[in-house]
């Protein structure tokens, strides 16, 4: 009995393993085959899964989704004046039934420092929050404030930290920081990027509308060194900021929005304060008429090209 069973077992494996390296063989002819059609593999797939991998081109996907997705929220804006710093944002406003002061994109750190924000906001908030912590540590370690350069470096690392780790991913928010010295009498506006790169600026920019808004900041006067009176204020400042947000926004294609300014300045005391809800009625009052009268100067002036 025990030998003819085991007779059958052994036929039974012989059989077995033959089919199995029949099929084997029969897979490796077939990926082995010339002529074959291969998966066409793109030349950065696989270097986006973690951003702690550079691609053979030294670039780091992560990093710049990250910035993708801070294109893709509302414009926000910085301006350094000749007697303060002034902060506006495009608020989208997703929903009518929103209260104006919820989900604010303008936050303050302390008495003497603002972060206006974009990008992803939940994101956005942590940055927040960790500039307010980095503010109080300082002033009880130092008994000062903390100086602009100091939190801005101290921001910067903070989410640089984010980019070297793979279980870690970058802060899809970009922040801009107004901040004043009380010992150098000295007012600042630096930018924080999701890349962990910070830079001191006359003016800056970040969301969808970055680009044309960098060029018509650029028009305005900023940096006149040999006469600082004739740079501008933070009053015109305002109506500036408010020109170019208008301006940029497409009424049949953007959501509606509210407009957020902040400003650091003499006016306020040197404190970081919101700007007056008249002083922005007005300003965004002139800004629509400036829009319109530019429109109707470029209509005039078509017509006479035409004829």
């Amino acid at each position: 009995f025990f030998s003819s069973f085991w007779a059958a077992a052994q036929g039974t494996t012989s059989s077995t393993g033959a089919r199995i390296s029949s099929t084997s063989s029969s897979t490796t002819r077939t990926r082995t085959t010339p002529g074959a059609k291969q998966p066409v593999m793109s030349a950065g797939s696989g270097y986006d899964l973690s951003s702690s991998t550079f691609s053979p081109d030294g670039r780091i996907f992560q990093v710049e989704y990250a910035s993708k997705a801070v294109e893709n929220g509302g414009t926000a804006l910085g301006l350094k004046c000749r007697d303060g710093v002034v902060l506006a944002v495009e608020k989208p406003v997703l929903n009518k039934m929103l209260l104006p002061t919820s989900n604010r994109r303008i936050h303050s750190v302390d008495e003497a420092h603002g972060v206006a924000v974009t990008g992803f906001v939940a994101d956005a908030r942590q940055i927040v929050n960790r500039a307010r912590d980095e503010a109080i540590g300082y002033e009880e370690t130092y008994g000062t404030k903390v100086p602009p350069s100091v939190l801005s470096d101290r921001l910067a690392a903070y989410v640089h930290y984010f980019t070297l780790h793979g279980a870690l991913r970058p802060f899809g928010a970009t922040a801009l920081v107004a901040s004043y010295d009380d010992e150098t009498k000295e007012h600042a506006l630096h930018m924080i990027e999701p890349s962990g790169m910070s830079h001191r600026y006359f003016a800056c920019a970040a969301g969808k509308g970055r680009q044309p808004a960098k060029t018509e900041m650029e028009k305005l006067t900023l940096n006149n060194r040999e006469d600082p009176a004739q740079n501008i204020s933070v009053r015109e400042g305002v109506k500036q900021l408010a020109r170019i947000i208008h301006a940029l926004h497409d009424e049949a294609k953007d959501k509606p929005f509210e407009l957020e300014m902040s400003w650091l300045c003499e006016e306020s005391g040197w404190k970081h304060k919101g700007v007056p809800r008249d002083v922005i009625k007005e300003s965004v009052e002139w800004a629509k008429k400036d829009i319109a009268e530019a429109e109707e100067e470029d209509e005039d002036s078509d017509e006479e090209m035409e004829g």
